[in-house]
């Protein structure tokens, strides 16, 4: 098969999409998290913890929602309608570090479970750490001059 005719293939059996319909849906289902998350919060804060605590609470919750709903292959569903709108929230981190994990845990527990948990989010956490440290020196450096 010629690339040209695999190409003439993959356009006559590829799906377009609306992207206008898309950027809704997107917008709707991560709005949705988004106040989700915004009425995890307040619950908390009408307990009594403060505002801190609560914003602390309410991200662990919706990390534990997103690994929880990966593990049960519903946040896969979620995302098929939702597109980027659910890889903007704190729960598409946690759907991107456990759905790996969750793949291969067949593997076993060091091959497969904790060797693929870092597949996708490792450069991000390697590079917010990088990132981290330079600001750090730069903030450090600024304070020395500037006394």
């Amino acid at each position: 098969m010629t690339n040209e005719r695999y190409a003439r293939l993959v356009k006559k059996r590829s799906q377009n999409s609306d992207a206008k319909r898309d950027c809704l849906k997107a917008f709707l289902i991560g709005g949705l998290i988004c106040m989700i998350g915004q009425a995890i919060l307040e619950i908390y804060g009408s307990l009594g913890f403060d505002k801190k605590t609560s914003a602390t609470l309410c991200s662990v919750t919706l990390i534990g929602a997103g690994v929880l709903l990966t593990a049960l292959h519903r946040y896969e569903r979620i995302a098929k309608h939702g597109g980027a709108g659910t890889l903007v929230p704190i729960t598409g981190f946690a759907n991107a570090m456990s759905s790996p994990a969750i793949e291969f845990r067949t593997e076993g527990l060091i091959t497969g479970l904790a060797a693929k948990m870092f597949v996708i989010t490792g450069p991000v956490l390697v590079y917010g750490t990088a990132a981290a440290v330079v600001y750090g020196a730069i903030y450090w450096a600024v304070s020395l001059i500037t006394g």
